[in-house]
């Protein structure tokens, strides 16, 4: 199952706020893909690339550019969940 993106935003120390269509907000922090994955680590040293994070098209996934990006179920499944807004 698909956890669309619905907003993301770059939070200090490589975490990234991000809210889930299904109103879940989590928080996910990058910093263990530096170590894990070599492209994730031009976002430690190329000034202003890991504040340019969106939301790509359809909400599946996120991404700075076209090497370096993230799934939904990745950010939802590891995120660390601070919230979840509910409707009655």
């Amino acid at each position: 199952m698909f956890h669309k993106v619905k907003k993301v935003k770059p939070l200090p120390n490589y975490n990234l706020l991000v809210r889930f269509e299904d109103k879940k907000l989590k928080q996910y922090d990058v910093k263990p893909l530096f170590a894990e994955l070599e492209a994730f680590k031009p976002l430690t040293y190329v000034a202003g690339l890991f504040e340019q994070v969106k939301v790509d098209t359809g909400g599946y996934g996120i991404s700075w550019n076209g090497d370096i990006d993230l799934s939904c179920d990745e950010l939802y499944d590891n995120g660390f969940t601070l919230m979840s807004v509910t409707r009655k």
